[in-house]
C-alpha cells in the first residue's frame, strides 16, 4: 500500500505504528505495540501489524510477518526469498529477544530476515518489566542491522504500551 508519509518521515510512521498499538487490548501481562514493515526506495507499506491482532500470542512484528507469509504464499521462514532487500521494520517498543510464552522471540524473527530488513527503529527500549536484559539490540547489530531510536513520543508510547498493567 503506497504511503502517504514522506519517504524518510521516522516520526510519520512511529505515530502509525503507535495509532495501531492502541488498537491492542490493555492486559497486564504484555506491553500494546504496534509495528510497521515499509519497502524503502518505493515508500510503500507492506505489512503493519499489534500486539494481539491474530490468533495466538501474537506481538506486532509477528503479526506482521505472518501477514506477509500469507500474501506470499510462503512459511515465515522462507519470507526472505521473496520480499525486498531494503526494509525499515518500525515498532513502538524495541523487539523482544525472549517471549515467556515460548514462542520465537521477535528478534530472531528479524533475524531471519536480515537479508532484508536493513534497520529497526523503535520508539522505546523494552522496559525490563517482564524479560531483564533485553539482548536483541547486539544481536540484531551483530547481523548488520541497524537499531535506531526515533526519539520524541516515548512518553506517549509507554502510555499505550502500558494500559492494564498494575500501576504501583
Amino acid at each position: 500500500m503506497s504511503s502517504s508519509i514522506a519517504p524518510g518521515d521516522h516520526q510519520g510512521y512511529m505515530r502509525l505504528a503507535l495509532s495501531l498499538a492502541q488498537k491492542s487490548p490493555p492486559k497486564p501481562t504484555n506491553y500494546r505495540v504496534g509495528a510497521v514493515i515499509v519497502d524503502v526506495p518505493s515508500n510503500t507499506i507492506l505489512a503493519t501489524g499489534y500486539t494481539l491482532e491474530l490468533e495466538g500470542n501474537t506481538h506486532a512484528e509477528q503479526c506482521c510477518f505472518m501477514k506477509l507469509a500469507q500474501q506470499h504464499g510462503v512459511s515465515e521462514e522462507k519470507l526472505s526469498e521473496v520480499l525486498p532487500s531494503n526494509l525499515a521494520l518500525y515498532t513502538t517498543v524495541e523487539p523482544c529477544s525472549k517471549r515467556l510464552s515460548g514462542n520465537l522471540p521477535c528478534v530472531e524473527r528479524v533475524l531471519r530476515l536480515a537479508g532484508c530488513i536493513k534497520t529497526v527503529y523503535v520508539g522505546i527500549l523494552e522496559p525490563e518489566t517482564f524479560v531483564q536484559e533485553n539482548t536483541g539490540r547486539n544481536s540484531l547489530k551483530d547481523a548488520g542491522i541497524q537499531v535506531v531510536h526515533v526519539e520524541g513520543m516515548e512518553k506517549e508510547i509507554l502510555e499505550v504500551a502500558t494500559a492494564g498493567h498494575v500501576k504501583e
